[in-house]
């Protein structure tokens, strides 16, 4: 599907099981930035309802490193009404942040290495607790995360241009990725957010 001035191509929608809570996978194209927050902010809205109301989402982002992970945390943030600098937890593993919505939780386990520090840290309490959960490298900290709503796979291309696979992993995740797949709930690219990238690379 191409959306306004700038294009995000949905390539492949992969059918669940069960139909009603919407398709398993769907792969996009982002071919600027401007595509990644359009993405994160149709996605932020999707959340709203059920974390509003005490829900929780657990979102996995995967891809190497430079790939856009960050990026795409920042936009979805933003979108939730987050103000102030948002850095990558990379060396405090998570950041905490607040909005008008709820609280959200940034992990990066990169440098994970002890999984006893899932324990002394916390970690266990946080992923049990309301709130959005945006984890970067969790595949560093395997066996202990629990169970995703959403998996994205972001795979660069030449330029700034991405293949965006993103999986429903719970029913929840499959319908809030439907929001995504949805050709008649197209956001305006009119009102695309500005870059929240400061200097280097458009992604992290």
């Amino acid at each position: 599907m191409v959306l306004g001035k700038r294009r995000l191509i949905h390539v492949t929608i992969v059918a669940s099981s069960d139909s009603s809570f919407g398709p398993s996978q769907a792969d996009f194209v982002w071919n600027d930035e401007g595509d990644c927050a359009v993405m994160a902010a149709r996605l932020a809205k999707a959340l709203i309802p059920q974390l509003r109301q005490g829900g929780s989402a657990i979102i996995e982002l995967h891809g190497t490193l430079g790939a856009g992970k960050t990026t795409f945390t920042r936009h979805l943030l933003r979108a939730w009404g987050v103000e102030g600098r948002i850095k990558s937890p990379s060396y405090a593993v998570v950041e905490q942040h607040e909005s008008p919505i709820a609280a959200a939780y940034h992990f990066d386990f990169y440098r994970f290495n002890d999984p006893q520090e899932w324990e002394d840290a916390g970690f266990r309490d946080l992923f049990a607790s309301p709130g959005l959960k945006l984890v970067e490298w969790p595949d560093k900290a395997a066996g202990l995360l629990p169970r995703p709503d959403l998996q994205v796979v972001i795979e660069p291309l030449v330029n700034d241009q991405r293949i965006v696979r993103i999986k429903g992993v719970s029913a929840q995740g499959r319908f809030w990725l439907s929001s995504l797949t949805d050709s008649g709930n197209e956001p305006s690219f009119e009102a695309t957010a500005p870059s929240v990238f400061q200097g280097g690379s458009v992604h992290e």
